[in-house]
């Protein structure tokens, strides 16, 4: 997290206000409502504190009390945690205490060793992340190559990647997309917070030398959200992709 620079102090005559300005200005500030929005600021500490998973807003406006701004008290509580060797992030539409990512070597003795993902596994991923939501006949189109149903489970697994739903289209295909698992793990706050084109050529992931007509897809902005092309999952779908148990009917 970057440390804003100090701003140079330059003096300069204060002239007297007028006292219907200096009016409107204490007005500014309600000190009840500041109350409010503190103690509001210090339950959202506690709740996400107490979460082993992000907290989203929708689960603290229903145990904040009412009335309260919730975007106001998680930016307070954002910025009291700024400094700090724990910081208050945004994941998705959630929030989370994570380590400050200059103190994570820190935490590195402690960490356990997670299973590294195939070459086929990180390229399906990228797809899914930048082309969501996708079918696995289209992750195919693109990587040119066919993809084993084990390189999307093994995703699934890591709850990085996620069934969405189904396209409108004959055999109706499943449809992928990420997870807020997956923007936590990358440190991102949103999906189209991922690394553009100049980024990935910086980082030596693309070739300097890419096609004329080569674009990078831009990710939605509501990953979340279903398409005007697809349905969402139902029980018997989740049935047939063995997501859920099957219903037993009494005879």
């Amino acid at each position: 997290m970057s440390e804003r620079a100090n701003a140079s102090v330059i003096p300069f005559k204060v002239e007297d206000e007028p006292e219907d300005d200096m009016a409107e200005q204490g007005s500014i500030e309600n000190p009840a409502e500041r109350l409010q929005l503190s103690e509001a600021v210090r339950m959202a500490e506690a709740i996400v504190f107490a979460s082993a998973e992000p907290v989203s807003e929708k689960q603290l406006a229903v145990r904040l009390p009412e009335g309260v701004n919730i975007a106001a008290a998680m930016a307070d509580l954002q910025q009291i945690y700024a400094k700090r060797g724990v910081n208050l992030v945004r994941v998705g539409d959630a929030w989370a205490f994570r380590t400050a990512g200059d103190l994570a070597f820190l935490m590195s003795r402690d960490s356990v060793q997670q299973r590294k993902l195939s070459r086929a596994a990180l390229e399906v991923l990228a797809i899914i992340a930048y082309h969501q939501p996708v079918t696995r006949a289209e992750i195919e189109d693109i990587r040119g190559v066919e993809t084993s149903k084990g390189t999307l489970d093994t995703l699934l697994e890591t709850e990085w990647v996620r069934m969405r739903g189904r396209r409108r289209t004959p055999g109706r295909p499943v449809t992928y997309g990420t997870t807020d698992a997956f923007l936590d793990h990358f440190a991102l706050e949103e999906i189209r917070d991922l690394p553009g084109m100049e980024e990935l050529k910086g980082a030596g992931l693309l070739s300097t030398r890419m096609p004329a007509n080569f674009s990078m897809p831009v990710p939605p902005a509501d990953p979340d959200a279903l398409t005007e092309d697809e349905d969402a999952l139902t029980d018997i779908d989740l049935e047939e992709l063995g997501l859920l148990t099957p219903r037993v009917t009494e005879e």
